[in-house]
Parts: C-alpha cells; sequence; structure tokens
C-alpha cells in the first residue's frame, strides 16, 4: 500500500482519538506533511517506541501503542502459559492514554495488566516488575526528549528493558499485524472489574523507597551534616519519591522550583527537559540566587537520569558531567566501603564503553573489577541479573553511563534518579563533614588519578532520508579506517558491529565478544579516544570524545583538537 493510500485508509479508520481526526484533517494536500508521517513505520527497538506525537504510522498515538502492544502480548502468550505486564507512565502528553490502552490490549488478549494510578519514575517501573512477579513491563516516556516527542519502552522479566533479541522476537510479531484489523482492544472499565486490569498498590512505591534507603552509605550523616538543596523535578515524575527519599534520609532544607515542580507535559519553562544541559537549570539557578544552596539536583521527567550544579566560591554554579557525578559517586562509595572493611568477595562495578576511562581507574584502585558493556542501561542490568544467577548479587557495587544514569543496588535494573539523588546528596554532605566542598574533592579525584575530559559531538539526521544518510556515514567511516584522528595515532580500532578489533601497528585482529551494535571506537596515542554511533533514541550520530591530561588545561587542548576532528569525520 502506498503512502497517499495508507493516510487515506488512517482518515477512513482512525476515529476513535478526536485529535487524530481533526490532525489527518488538516493535512490534507501536504504531500510532505504526510510523506513523513507515512513513509515508514515507527521502529520498535530495544529501546521500544520513540517519536513525535501525532497521527500516522511513523508517530506515537493510540494506533501505533495498540500493536505494539498487541506483538508484545502475543509474544508473552507463545512463551508463557500465564503473564503479566506491569505498566508505568510519566508525564507527558498523552502518556496516561497511551498507558491505559496497552492495558486494554493486554487485557484483551488475557495477559494480566498492573496499571499504576499516577505517574511514576521509570526506576520504580523496573522495581515493580519483579515485585509483581511479572513477565514483562511497560514504561510511557520519551526520557529527556522535547515536549513533541513520547515513547514507549518495554522491560525483560528480570527488570532491565529488552535486549537485542527479545526486543528482536517481539517485532517479528508486531510486523506481522494490521494496524486496525489485527488488534484487540478490552473496554477498561469491563477489565477493571473482571480483573485483567489491576491498579498497582501504593505499598509497591513504598516497598521500592525502603529499598533505595538501604543503598545509604553513610546513614544519618544527613541529619548530622545538613545541607540545603534547590531540586528540579522538571515537570516530571521525580517530585514525589525524591522529595520522599531526601526527607527520610535527613535532608530537610529541600527548595523545590515552583514552575517546575508539578506535572506537565508542555515543559513550559525548559522545552528541551534534558539535565545534560545547562537550559534545563536556568530556573534553578534563579532560584539559587535567593537561596544560596549547597546542591542543585535536576532530574527528567522519568526520574532515571539526574544532573547537578555546585557552588563555584564565586557567586556561580558549576554544572557536572555525567561522568564527573558517576565517578565521584564511585570514589565515595568504594573509599567508604574499603575503609570499613565491607567490601564483598570479588566486587565489580558496570560502566559503558563510552563512559570515562577513570571509572576503570577508580575500580581497579580499590581490587574491583570493571566491566566494560555496550551503551544502554539494560547491559548494566544484564550483569546484575548474572550475578544474582550466580547467587551473588552483593558483588554489583555500582553501574554508570556518561549520559546521567547511575545505580547502586539491585533493586532497580534500570538508571534510577532516586537512588542517585539520594546518594548524592549523602556525598555532598559527608565531604562537607570532612570541610570539603565537591567542587573540592572534584579536583582531589583528578590530582589522585589524572584529568580526563569526556564531550559529546551531535549531528542531526532529520527527515525521511535521515536514517539513510546515518548508515551511510558510518559505512564510509567503516571502509576509510582513519590513520590518525586530530594529529594523534590511532592505535586500535574497534568495530562492534563485526565484531572485531584491529591493531593498527602490528594488523593482529581480535574477536569482540559484546553483542553486535553500531559502533566505531578509536583509541588513540595520548590515552585519548573517539567513539561513534548512532543514537538509540533520536536522529543522530554522536561522537564521544575522552581527553586526559596533566592539568585541567591540558586536557581542554585535546578535548578542542578532538571536537573538530569529530566535526571532520561526521561530514564526510
Amino acid at each position: 500500500m502506498g503512502i497517499m493510500e495508507t493516510y487515506e485508509r488512517w482518515k477512513r479508520e482512525a476515529t476513535a482519538d478526536p485529535d487524530l481526526i481533526d490532525e489527518l484533517q488538516r493535512i490534507d494536500g501536504q504531500e510532505a506533511e504526510i510523506s513523513d508521517r507515512f513513509y515508514r513505520e515507527l521502529d520498535f527497538g530495544t529501546a521500544g517506541l520513540r517519536g513525535v506525537i501525532g497521527a500516522g504510522d511513523n508517530r506515537m498515538n493510540i494506533y501505533t501503542v495498540r500493536k505494539a502492544t498487541q506483538g508484545l502480548a502475543d509474544y508473552l502468550r507463545n512463551k508463557y502459559m500465564d503473564a503479566a505486564v506491569v505498566i508505568a507512565y510519566d508525564s507527558r502528553i498523552k502518556s496516561d492514554v497511551f498507558a491505559r490502552e496497552a492495558a486494554c490490549v493486554l487485557a484483551a488478549n488475557k495477559v494480566k495488566a498492573y496499571l499504576f494510578s499516577e505517574l511514576e519514575p521509570t526506576p520504580v517501573l523496573s522495581f515493580a516488575v519483579r515485585e509483581l512477579g511479572c513477565q514483562s513491563g511497560i514504561v510511557v516516556t520519551a526520557s529527556h526528549n522535547p515536549a513533541a516527542y513520547n515513547g514507549y519502552k518495554c522491560y525483560s522479566s528480570a527488570g532491565y528493558q529488552m535486549t537485542d533479541g527479545e526486543a528482536g522476537e517481539v517485532t517479528g510479531y508486531i510486523r506481522r499485524l494490521d494496524i486496525f484489523n489485527d488488534v484487540k482492544v478490552a473496554d477498561y472499565d469491563a477489565a477493571v472489574a473482571s480483573g485483567w486490569i489491576e491498579l498497582v498498590s501504593p505499598a509497591v512505591v513504598d516497598k521500592f523507597l525502603d529499598q533505595v534507603a538501604t543503598q545509604q552509605v553513610n546513614p544519618g550523616i544527613c541529619e548530622k551534616t545538613p545541607i540545603k538543596v534547590v531540586y528540579t523535578p522538571l515537570n516530571g515524575t521525580g517530585n514525589k519519591p525524591v522529595r520522599r527519599i531526601l526527607d527520610r534520609i535527613g535532608i530537610k532544607q529541600v527548595t523545590v522550583v515552583p514552575e517546575q515542580e508539578l506535572p506537565d507535559g508542555h515543559f513550559p519553562t525548559a522545552p528541551y527537559p534534558n539535565p545534560e544541559i545547562r537550559q534545563a537549570f536556568e530556573k534553578a539557578l534563579e532560584l539559587a540566587a535567593t537561596e544560596q544552596p549547597d546542591l542543585l539536583l535536576a532530574t527528567d521527567p522519568d526520574c532515571d537520569r539526574v544532573g547537578i550544579a555546585v557552588p563555584d566560591g564565586k557567586g556561580d554554579y558549576v554544572l557536572f558531567s555525567g561522568n564527573e557525578t558517576g565517578c565521584m559517586l564511585l570514589e565515595y562509595i568504594l573509599s567508604c566501603r574499603a575503609a570499613r572493611g565491607d567490601m564483598p568477595d570479588q566486587p565489580f562495578v558496570v560502566t559503558t564503553i563510552v563512559t570515562s576511562p577513570l571509572a576503570n581507574k577508580i575500580a581497579e584502585s580499590y581490587g574491583c573489577r570493571a566491566v566494560d558493556v555496550l551503551t544502554g542501561f539494560k547491559y548494566i542490568g544484564e550483569q546484575i541479573e548474572n550475578a544474582q544467577k550466580e547467587g551473588h548479587p552483593e558483588r554489583y557495587i555500582f553501574g554508570f553511563e556518561e549520559s546521567y544514569g547511575y545505580l547502586a543496588g539491585t533493586h532497580a535494573r534500570d538508571k534510577d534518579a532516586v537512588v542517585a539523588s539520594m546518594l548524592i546528596c549523602e556525598m555532598a554532605a559527608y565531604y562537607r563533614s570532612q570541610g570539603h566542598s565537591l567542587l573540592e574533592m572534584r579536583e582531589a579525584l583528578y590530582q589522585k588519578y589524572g584529568v580526563y575530559q569526556n564531550t559529546v559531538v551531535n549531528k542531526m539526521f532529520e527527515g525521511e532520508q535521515g536514517m539513510e544518510a546515518m548508515q551511510q556515514l558510518m559505512d564510509h567511516l567503516r571502509r576509510n579506517r582513519p590513520a590518525t584522528i586530530a594529529g594523534r595515532k590511532v592505535l586500535v580500532c574497534s568495530d562492534y558491529e563485526l565484531s572485531e578489533q584491529v591493531d593498527l601497528a602490528t594488523g593482529e585482529t581480535v574477536k569482540l565478544t559484546l553483542p553486535k551494535s553500531n559502533v566505531l571506537a578509536y583509541t588513540l596515542e595520548g590515552d585519548a579516544k573517539l567513539i561513534i554511533r548512532p543514537s538509540g533514541t533520536e536522529p543522530k550520530v554522536k561522537a564521544y570524545l575522552t581527553a586526559s591530561g596533566a592539568t585541567e588545561a591540558d586536557a581542554s587542548a585535546v578535548t578542542a583538537q578532538l571536537t573538530e576532528a569529530a566535526h571532520e569525520l561526521m561530514a564526510l
């Protein structure tokens, strides 16, 4: 069926949502707009669905959500005698609608659906999958994307996002379906009355917070050494759980940014609600001018990422990168546990291949095995599950990604900004009790291990040709392996799609054991690195840069060179 035929069919059959009816009428005659909405189906990958909200196969709407859920239901019914799925959602536009629609499709297929009665963070969903004994989980969110987006992430029975194999099987079921004719949808009230849809008890969230609280490294330190916090949930899901856990550990001076306190999927004061960027902190920084806090916290809409800013002693605040916060938390946790002598046998920490090498140095200095996995927290969750199956979950100490995602504890199998916010505040209080600020401790970290800087360079590939252009770029780089980057010799090239690592000096090739992924990594002389990969959630290619030096100025100079080189590579 052609694009225009598909469009006309949607006008006839997409009648369950008045917003879609109006939208389809408005774009009549707009060929480019129609083409963008219908030239492909929204991909269901390892990150699930993610796209702009609106009418069409290439948009997030009740029909694409229903179809994905029908595929998931078919997969679960084929794999399990009885199956249950727990569903959470964030504050985004239509998140509650999409969550209810997913529940109704599951119910119609005799798959039990547990539905949260109000918005909850992604890590709560991850916890609830195992707590409720479910075979899968769904969270409706587009994480830190702008307001126009929404998404749909699927979880395995272990509580982490589906990995490639499982997601591929679900995709196979989805692709067999006609979006209008092959999807079953139950009446919501009838499904609740029959028990196929059940609202999740608030006790589940209480148990989640109980588990988070067990991850305190120095219980009572926040009561003994009070700190003042300004917090913004960026109009998302973090407001209640983050404030509850901070109050629980003794942090009583928490001021919430009023414009960003309540759920609002339009994100009116932070159009790009991403704690990785300074713009997301603008309102918090304005409030900080009067409150003078010791720490600023910002969690993204589904509360799986957290960013921080700390006073610079000159009247301004310094934003920490995800790598800096993660490495500081790692040093804090390991140093305290080592000092107490309560490190488990064979401890390990988990980071991704794009995380700063500083994390590996820290881990190794405390006798911890450092495990590198592919980008995506599901791979960190997978390592936790492996330890669980071996009967030694206590060996897992900490895991993090450079993209502001952290996890201490095994209560969740996804990044958790609730536990991370708690530990960041505790860390600030602990170092204050020792007479030091977080900024001072960051410098101490660099003095101990060397200065590492990490930067991400993005190139956008919008529209119908974007996906093809991204692949062309990656293919070009594979065919034309650079011998030097930024004037530095390429020592090793790792191609995770081909599962091979080549030593450019000797020509020796080693087989990589990580799952296949469209990633190219270049190890450069001078302890520098450049990694290029297409984003799994946005239409862009990302270049991850690692620079090191004896001083911050030295590392900054290398960063500038690598940044220029990354732009040149991605311009090909």
